[in-house]
């Protein structure tokens, strides 16, 4: 996949199949539209996603590199990736599409959802999109919304999920497991003199993260994923001045510091909390273990 930080200055060489929006968590909603553009594939148009920020440093579902992986995966070949600068929310609709999308970008398909606005003041929309494809040459397809327990599944909701800790929530609306990737670090190494060694790594500032607590999660390390128990907090009862995510995984004893592990979240156990002593939260984390496994053994993940 090739990237590309706005197009102002770019022209495309040859004919594309365009989505464009925030995709923030690239949820199975924005799953659908990108599998529409790389559908295009077949008749010779490049698929292109391009993602348009209004405020390029708010936190958000995913991270760049996350965002990235993910629509690698998805099979994207060019993902254009612009901040909302005055010279795009300026522009009247009609001459983004055509100054844009048709001239820059060579676009000959463009897929959007039903609520898509665009241009100046968003008053671009679907039905100008339809005026504007015979006058302009493309083909354009309205993608209708997915839905999860009967209410549309966008990135407010998936976000709301997260912020309540529902783990399984948030994977149904955005069709895979949340996940946290980092270089793993130096702690103090208390899991370690506890007999549970852990891995702990500082996710990026803008990353969105559920509730501090106890959560079942695997990790990906060496192209293995690996079960396992995550705290994400300050570890009241060591008293950390950052928010971590340390995670102690099941069988496991090499020695990860310096390697970039991704880890996922599945089913939250409790809150973080403070304990009275080092021994009573050795206690707890031998129960936190034993939830993991049973959660794990329990489910298909």
């Amino acid at each position: 996949m090739k990237y590309l930080e706005g197009f102002m200055d770019f022209h495309m060489d040859r004919d594309t199949a365009v989505t464009l929006g925030k995709f923030d968590g690239l949820h199975r909603g924005h799953q659908q539209l990108i599998r529409r553009v790389c559908g295009k594939e077949q008749e010779g148009l490049a698929s292109m996603v391009i993602t348009i920020w209004p405020d390029p440093k708010a936190n958000a579902l995913l991270t760049l590199g996350e965002k990235k992986e993910r629509l690698r995966e998805l099979g994207v070949s060019w993902w254009i990736d612009c901040p909302f600068l005055p010279e795009i929310s300026h522009m009247s609709p009609e001459a983004f599409v055509q100054e844009i999308l048709i001239e820059r970008l060579r676009a000959k398909y463009i897929a959007v959802g039903r609520d898509f606005r665009f241009g100046y003041q968003r008053q671009g929309d679907c039905e100008l999109l339809k005026r504007l494809q015979k006058k302009l040459g493309f083909e354009l397809e309205i993608v209708e919304k997915e839905t999860c327990n009967g209410r549309e599944i966008s990135s407010t909701y998936v976000k709301e999920a997260l912020e309540q800790g529902e783990m399984e929530l948030v994977q149904e609306l955005l069709g895979y497991p949340y996940s946290i990737q980092g270089e793993v670090l130096h702690g103090r190494r208390i899991g370690r003199t506890l007999g549970m060694p852990t891995t702990n790594l500082i996710p990026s500032v803008r990353k969105l993260l559920p509730p501090n607590g106890v959560y079942a999660t695997k990790t990906l390390w060496n192209g293995k994923w690996y079960p396992g128990v995550t705290n994400i907090g300050y570890k009241p009862t060591i008293g950390e001045m950052f928010r971590g995510v340390e995670t102690y995984l099941f069988d496991f004893d090499n020695d990860l510091y310096g390697q970039m592990i991704e880890v996922q979240l599945y089913g939250f156990e409790r809150p973080e909390q403070k304990f009275d002593s080092i021994e009573i939260l050795k206690e707890q984390m031998q129960r936190d273990i034993e939830f993991g496994k049973e959660y794990f053994g329990e489910k298909s993940c």
